[in-house]
């Protein structure tokens, strides 16, 4: 995965653009009627249930947009919410509160649908030896608070992006011309370029599980679309030889089935591509 100072980078560029993209020249609906020197407080209002995700990510934006202004954190991130309840006031200069508004609740909206809806899974899989992880299908541009929420939720990170870990899925292999043949050129090049990667293998079928398994070096074989039957013949012929994954097809109603398959992991796109978003307001406070 990525370090924490890359993190912290994406974070910071995620909260410039996104000032910059919902203010431009000005807030003119604020400057035209409130004075700069007014203050105010605000509270932060759940109108959903579900799993708050973004607090902390809306502390940095309020910081960005101006230091002035304090924060009064009531309820934390990855705690359970519902209706009615305070997440947090904030109190300053109140043309800032409005330019920051927008985007913690964008974010942080998203952030606790993705949050739930992890927790849910994670929830699923409780009493088995299963992790859940997040994909790449994230929206362009804020996968950095995506996978973030995915960790309040209790979750686990994949690879990040593409530069994190060498991950043969079928269009590699197909390219290269086989699964032998992509795994020798994979560990090539990370000779060559002196690169420490994980490789991780997808099969598409019990002959190609069978295929990478010939090959040393594979950190992880990725099961994918296979049926309940398929998969417990596969993690019985991995054995300890690499960590096992789950794909394709994961909801609510199979992912405990995969699980007791005994697979180390289950990645679900859904966690950050399928989300409905938490209900959230920031409403002035007199």
């Amino acid at each position: 995965m990525i370090t924490q100072e890359q993190f912290d980078s994406e974070v910071k560029r995620i909260i410039a653009n996104a000032i910059k993209e919902d203010v431009g020249d000005g807030d003119h609906s604020s400057l035209a009627c409130i004075p700069e020197n007014a203050r105010g407080r605000a509270k932060l209002l759940v109108k959903d249930k579900g799993i708050i995700g973004g607090v902390n990510f809306a502390k940095k934006v309020f910081a960005y947009v101006d230091k002035r202004l304090k924060l009064d954190i009531l309820i934390e991130d990855g705690t359970e919410v519902t209706y009615g309840d305070i997440v947090m006031y904030v109190e300053g200069p109140s043309q800032s509160i409005l330019k920051a508004e927008r985007t913690v609740l964008n974010a942080m909206q998203r952030m606790s649908a993705i949050a739930t809806k992890t927790r849910m899974f994670v929830d699923l899989l409780k009493g088995t030896k299963t992790r859940i992880l997040d994909t790449r299908k994230t929206t362009p541009c804020i996968r950095v608070l995506e996978k973030w929420a995915v960790k309040i939720g209790g979750g686990e990170n994949h690879r990040f992006a593409l530069y994190d870990m060498i991950m043969l899925k079928d269009n590699h292999i197909d390219f290269a011309g086989g699964i032998t043949k992509a795994i020798d050129m994979a560990k090539e090049y990370l000779k060559e370029t002196g690169k420490n990667l994980d490789i991780m293998v997808e099969a598409r079928n019990l002959t190609e599980v069978e295929e990478i398994l010939q090959s040393d070096g594979v950190y992880r074989i990725l099961i994918d679309n296979f049926d309940y039957e398929d998969t417990r013949k596969a993690v019985k012929m991995i054995g300890d030889k690499c960590l096992t994954e789950s794909s394709g097809n994961i909801n609510e109603a199979t992912i405990r089935h995969y699980a007791e398959c005994g697979v180390n992991y289950i990645s679900c796109g859904a966690l950050t591509h399928s989300v409905h978003n938490m209900d959230l307001s920031l409403k002035a406070v007199k």
